[in-house]
C-alpha cells in the first residue's frame, strides 16, 4: 500500500469552501483511503491507498463534487515526490526556507514556460520546472503578484500553492 499527499486546491481560504478537517478525513476514508490525517485547515491530506495515483485524485474530487457541489482540483504527489520538489529547489537553502513551491497538476507547455520565464515583478524571484513553479517574494507573500492565479493563467494549468514549512511537514507526516 502507497503513501500519498493530496492538496486540494482553494479550500478553507477567505471563507470559501469550508470544509472541516474530520469531515475531510471522513470524505477520503469513504472512498476507501486508510491511515487518514489532515495538517493544517487548508486541504492537506496524507493517506494510505492501493489506488493509483490518478485514481485517488478523480475519487476525491468527485466525492466533494458530490457532497459540496464545488469542483476543487486534487493534486495526489507520493511523499518521494514532495521531497524531490523540495530538495529540486533552485534557491540556496537559506532562501528556500522562505519560499513558496506553485505545484502544477500537468507540465505546461514550452511555449507558456518561456513566456512566463521572461516575466518579472519587484521583489518576487521565480523558476519554472516541470511540475513546480519556485517562488520567493522578499516582501512577503500577503502583496505578491506572481501568485498562484498569476502562474495558472500565464503556464495555462491548474496549481496549487504551499510554503516551504507545510511541504516539508507533510513529506515529514508522510513517512511515518
Amino acid at each position: 500500500m502507497e503513501r500519498y499527499i493530496a492538496l486540494l486546491r482553494g479550500i478553507n481560504v477567505g471563507g470559501q469552501k469550508k470544509i472541516l478537517m474530520a469531515d475531510l478525513k471522513a470524505l477520503f476514508e469513504s472512498v476507501g483511503c486508510t491511515e487518514v490525517s489532515t495538517y493544517i485547515q487548508s486541504g492537506n491530506v496524507v493517506f494510505s491507498s492501493t489506488e493509483l495515483i490518478v485514481n485517488v485524485s478523480s475519487l476525491i474530487t468527485n466525492a466533494i463534487e458530490d457532497k459540496y457541489g464545488w469542483n476543487v482540483p486534487v493534486l495526489v504527489k507520493k511523499g518521494s515526490e514532495l521531497a524531490k520538489i523540495i530538495q529540486n529547489c533552485p534557491f540556496s537553502h537559506e532562501i528556500r526556507r522562505k519560499s513558496y513551491f506553485v505545484l502544477l497538476h500537468e507540465n505546461p507547455s514550452a511555449t507558456t514556460i518561456n513566456a512566463t520565464s521572461g516575466l518579472s515583478h519587484v521583489d518576487e524571484t521565480f523558476s519554472i520546472a516541470s511540475d513546480c513553479v519556485y517562488i520567493h517574494y522578499s516582501q512577503g507573500a500577503g502583496k505578491a503578484k506572481m501568485g498562484n492565479n498569476f502562474f495558472e493563467k500565464k503556464l495555462k494549468v491548474v496549481a496549487t500553492s504551499r510554503n516551504y514549512r507545510t511541504m516539508a511537514k507533510l513529506v515529514e507526516i508522510s513517512k511515518q
